[in-house]
């Protein structure tokens, strides 16, 4: 009697070799989809502490940029606590989703494969070629669909003052049809929107910005 084959889901660990860009995009992908999530109520990982190590790497890789080399180890060193988060949050993903894809991909990692220690390019960056009214409060954005892409998302926020940060909130979507509706806006209020795409390989980088104001 043949044995069943179980394929077990396991998430992409070997990033030591990847770029600054590329990590940090895989880093920051896993905080937002995991942040709040409640199949992973548990994470090995204060999520807050976890953003604040991405946000230390990310101002150190930029300050590395040159050349001085104590700036280039404290890069090393910021990068270095972010893997080890993490790594954490990975191997707490791969128990905890229970080899169900769907659980697995809403934690934001990317599925390893066999024989592949780092990632490929991710898919292609969508476009949002639409934002129209809905109903009151609600505007409907419309995404470019791109090949190979399993889910979208898209991000929104009122449209800040010049200087000021983004506070950003994101949804998810498994497709572009239809628009999707994002509710309880303001009305009066200018808002931007991006959006990005998830594929087998990993996320995109985020679109250009669309703007609406919700009436």
């Amino acid at each position: 009697m043949a044995k069943t084959k179980l394929t077990i889901l396991k998430p992409v660990l070997g990033v030591l070799g990847m770029s600054d860009a590329d990590l940090l995009s895989h880093l920051n992908a896993v905080h937002d989809h995991m942040l709040n999530n409640p199949a992973y109520p548990s994470p090995p990982v204060d999520m807050a502490g976890f953003k604040a190590a991405i946000e230390a790497y990310t101002a150190a890789e930029a300050a590395a940029r040159d050349g001085g080399k104590a700036a280039i180890v404290q890069r090393e060193k910021r990068r270095a606590d972010a893997i080890i988060m993490y790594r954490l949050l990975g191997h707490y993903v791969e128990a905890a989703c229970k080899n169900d894809l769907t659980t697995f991909t809403s934690s934001g990692f990317v599925l390893a494969t066999t024989g592949q220690k780092t990632p490929p390019q991710p898919v292609d960056v969508p476009s949002i070629v639409a934002v129209d009214q809905g109903s009151t409060g609600q505007l409907l954005v419309s995404i470019k669909p791109v090949k190979k892409a399993r889910s979208y998302d898209i991000r929104y926020a009122p449209e800040p003052a010049p200087g000021a940060p983004i506070n950003w909130i994101m949804i998810s979507v498994p497709s572009t049809k239809p628009a999707t509706a994002v509710n309880n806006l303001a009305k009066g209020v200018n808002y931007v929107f991006q959006a990005r795409a998830f594929g087998k390989l990993g996320f995109s980088d985020w679109s250009g910005t669309a703007n609406q104001m919700a009436t």
